[in-house]
């Protein structure tokens, strides 16, 4: 790529400023190729937020918005090379039980293959696991991008492959592991999550993929079912990650092996916060739901009594898994199908939000008024509950915003009630 010199300086010099304004006000011709120093100034200022170590080198080259608004954050790519790296730890055993995130590298020569390059974010880092490290892309101007920016970041033994993925992974060699994220999106452009809608379909590829490496990592919607895609992959996937940042569900990450898991590991990814279980192994009748719940309920409240509320984060929203956080915590479902629990003292280290309970209201107009009182502004939410956010919010004559938490459930007597709260 060539590009000049005072185009590299304009960028440095304009990289803070406003976009628009830039391409209003600034002058055109010279040796400032203006339209790429624009596209250029965006993709950093969106590279600052979600990918502040790539910010900090100099003179990359941003894909256009689109591309950059998919790819990969710094922390979401991360994690995937600290589990590239406990993975490859694990590999020759082939269990499906969990291993510590923290295992070592081993000494063995190890390679990775990512079969969707995309911009390079996810490869750019668990690259780094690796000996040595393929980047397969089928679209020859992110491949450009690829051969210019990985020098920059360190990868300069990198091997750039322009290609078509299934056509790559028919001549490769065996593998220590192979990465996709396959493309989200039909012939038309449009959005879509199925498995098989994707490009490349991983399910028709899954015996091709495990033959040619003992370890597929694969990077899915966050949107899917996770039950349905484990059952999909007929007993292929060995662990489950949900990862979220921000209490945001980012993605979902499944890890393939050879042989067959009854039931994968699931870990539950928020920032800083891990839960790791063991999913239930359907045939196993003992591990069913209805079982785990009963061994919940012991020493539990009432939400009157309570002085703490809970809200698990978004990974473990995403995965279901309340009977695990009532068996793991000192804590009591609100009900169960209300996705809140409660606690008498404060739990520490809960894997979620925490909240200090100041008063509990049916919907009785009497109560709600002495429980509200004082009360202009709020932020509403609602579980298992006969009214939206906005309805509610209307009937309770709250503006939105402050520092009052309120949750608007169904108890276990099937009482509708307002839970207001701050943060613990």
């Amino acid at each position: 790529m060539e590009i000049t010199e005072q185009t590299w300086a304009f960028i440095a010099e304009h990289r803070d400023e406003d976009v628009r304004e830039l391409a209003l006000h600034a002058k055109r011709g010279g040796e400032v190729d203006l339209p790429f120093a624009l596209e250029q100034i965006s993709g950093w200022q969106r590279a600052r937020v979600k990918l502040s170590e790539w910010a900090e080198r100099e003179r990359l080259i941003f894909p256009p918005q689109v591309p950059m608004e998919q790819c990969s954050s710094q922390f979401t790519a991360q994690y995937k090379a600290r589990l590239a790296t406990r993975l490859l730890a694990q590999a020759a055993g082939g269990s499906c039980e969990s291993a510590s995130l923290e295992a070592s590298m081993p000494r063995q020569h190890t390679s990775l293959v990512d079969l969707t390059g995309g911009f390079g974010v996810d490869f750019s880092y668990m690259a780094r696991v690796f000996d040595n490290a393929t980047y397969v892309e089928r679209q020859s101007n992110l491949c450009d991008l690829a051969r210019h920016n990985f020098p920059l970041l360190g990868l300069e033994s990198a091997r750039v492959v322009n290609g078509d993925s299934t056509e790559v992974l028919g001549s490769l060699d065996s593998v220590s592991l192979i990465f996709l994220d396959p493309a989200r999106r039909d012939s038309h452009g449009s959005r879509t999550y199925a498995i098989a809608d994707c490009t490349p379909d991983v399910l028709a590829l899954k015996s091709q993929l495990l033959l040619k490496a003992p370890v597929v990592m694969v990077k899915l919607s966050p949107m899917l079912d996770w039950h349905k895609t484990v059952d999909d992959f007929a007993g292929s996937v060995h662990e489950v990650h949900i990862v979220s940042t921000g209490n945001e569900c980012k993605e979902l990450l499944l890890v393939l092996r050879r042989g067959i898991c009854p039931a994968p590991h699931l870990f539950c990814i928020n920032d800083e916060q891990i839960l790791e279980y063991d999913a239930p192994d359907d045939n196993d009748a003992s591990a069913s739901p209805a079982n785990l719940a009963q061994t919940s309920e012991t020493g539990g409240i009432v939400v009157d009594e309570a002085q703490y509320l809970y809200e698990p984060n978004a990974s473990i929203m995403k995965a279901g898994c309340f009977d695990v956080i009532a068996q793991r915590f000192p804590v009591t479902m609100i009900a169960p199908n209300s996705h809140l629990f409660i606690s008498e003292q404060r739990v520490e280290d809960f894997p979620g939000r925490s909240f200090a309970i100041e008063s509990v209201a049916s919907m009785n107009k009497k109560e709600l008024k002495s429980s509200l009182a004082g009360l202009t502004h709020a932020n509403i939410a609602v579980r298992n509950f006969p009214m939206s956010v906005n309805t509610l919010r209307k009937k309770l004559k709250l503006k939105d915003g402050g520092k009052s938490y309120l949750f608007a459930t169904t108890d276990e007597t099937g009482r509708h009630i307002v839970i207001v709260t701050v943060k613990a």
